[in-house]
């Protein structure tokens, strides 16, 4: 089981989300957790290039990034928004 996190934006920031898409991000916090930090599974999930940090779709509009913090214990979600306003944008 990993440990996953998130700051208080990001949490503002999943609650101006449509409902539906919220849940899928409830859903990929438990998947963090109990899969660790590589979902394969998920919507045009990858890894950006150059760095430790994961991104996958919620939806076609919303994604979501994540750091893995300390290697096999602690995952951040660093990002819950719109593409357009999405760190690698």
């Amino acid at each position: 089981m990993f440990n996953v996190w998130f700051k208080k934006k990001v949490g503002n920031s999943v609650k101006l989300m449509p409902k539906a898409h919220a849940l899928r991000f409830r859903k990929l916090l438990i998947d963090l957790e109990q899969m660790g930090p590589i979902l394969s599974d998920w919507p045009n999930y990858g890894v950006l290039q150059g760095t430790n940090t994961h991104h996958c779709h919620l939806s076609r509009k919303w994604i979501a990034c994540w750091v893995e913090k300390q290697q096999g214990i602690e995952i951040e979600v660093i990002y819950a928004g719109s593409r357009e306003s999405a760190p690698y944008a």
